[in-house]
């Protein structure tokens, strides 16, 4: 199981890339680089990759709707170059309120444009002739469209590598039956291992029927809070667990409108629909503290790897047996290094 963390777009970059350089030394494996309505992840991504030697660095995630596919394998290419073989590109959807509130784009066709993205993306990173005709994409414009003069292209460089590992932040059953199809990854969001199976196993499994096979295994993310030791027992936990109630419910409560959160549904799939209402009423009420206080502790501490060490190797054990290859994992004690040291330790026994 691989060790990442991520880069929040409100925290201070220069000083999360500084502790990102001493996790690196330490055995972190992967980084990514958050974008929603901040500053671009891209920019972000090539300071990182003149910063470290080894970490892999994924957007997490660039959305499909801002940059056009050819844009985005271009980015691929170019991030994967700087980097010397360390991109991994972390698509996704986003949500109409960002993609119509700050782009101005019409957020239609989701599943269908990010699948034409991947799809686009691969052809141009193998340097194939640009011609796609998609429902989402249609390269070069049709006839009729434009000035007529678009010519279908190649990519002009050689990239380092023309497979650049495309992951998918997916939520609902058709993304994850096309994630389990196309993508090398996944990337959920708010979610319990132990769900898998019930909430979104036969549309995985529908997906895997036809993946293709050089694609391997779909990797898949979880993101946790990571404390290690006895100390962090029950109500020792709190102040660690509790760290995640305003981004939980900014998730369950904010991410969209009432009847358009993915979040939200997924939370009520996964046993908590009673505080799933609660919470997006408190939310879209304008209470956000009464919100977070309002997150269960229960779906905290599930989520998350804080407490005695016997507890986070039967929790790891779990997840890997639900088919977790990646930790996102978020190091808030005095001690990232350290903290990122006794979980590999643990992993390995696992």
């Amino acid at each position: 199981m691989k060790i990442g963390t991520g880069i929040n777009y409100a925290r201070d970059f220069h000083s999360a890339v500084a502790e990102v350089v001493e996790l690196e030394k330490a055995g972190l494996d992967v980084v990514w680089v958050s974008e929603a309505y901040s500053f671009d992840a891209v920019s972000r991504v090539g300071y990182l990759a003149a910063a470290t030697d080894t970490v892999e660095i994924g957007t997490g995630i660039l959305n499909v709707y801002s940059r056009s596919a050819a844009a985005i394998a271009q980015t691929a290419a170019g991030c994967d170059y700087v980097s010397n073989g360390r991109f991994i590109l972390g698509l996704g959807a986003s949500g109409p309120q960002v993609i119509e509130g700050f782009h101005g784009i019409v957020y239609d066709k989701p599943v269908k444009r990010i699948r034409e993205y991947i799809e686009v993306t691969r052809m141009v990173l193998k340097r194939e002739r640009l011609e796609y005709d998609g429902d989402a994409i249609q390269l070069p414009l049709p006839e009729g469209e434009g000035t007529g003069l678009g010519k279908a292209l190649k990519l002009i460089n050689h990239p380092v590598r023309d497979e650049v590992p495309i992951w998918w932040a997916s939520l609902m059953p058709y993304a994850i039956r096309e994630t389990a199809r196309l993508a090398n990854g996944w990337i959920p969001t708010q979610f319990l291992p132990e769900h898998i199976t019930t909430v979104w196993g036969d549309d995985l499994a529908e997906g895997m029927a036809d993946r293709p096979a050089e694609l391997g295994p779909l990797q898949i993310s979880k993101g946790a809070t990571v404390a290690i030791g006895d100390e962090f027992s029950g109500e020792g936990a709190d102040s660690f667990l509790d760290r995640n109630r305003p981004h939980t419910a900014l998730y369950w409560g904010g991410m969209g409108a009432r009847e358009q959160n993915f979040y939200n549904s997924i939370a009520r799939l996964q046993g908590y629909e009673e505080e799933a209402v609660r919470i997006q009423d408190l939310y879209l009420d304008g209470h956000k503290d009464e919100a977070a206080a309002a997150v269960p502790r229960d779906f905290l501490d599930r989520s998350n790897l804080v407490g005695p060490e016997s507890v986070i190797r039967e929790r790891l054990g779990s997840w890997k047996a639900a088919g977790v290859t990646h930790l996102n994992v978020s190091l808030p004690g005095p001690d990232a290094a350290a903290t990122l040291g006794q979980l590999r330790e643990i992993l390995a026994d696992v």
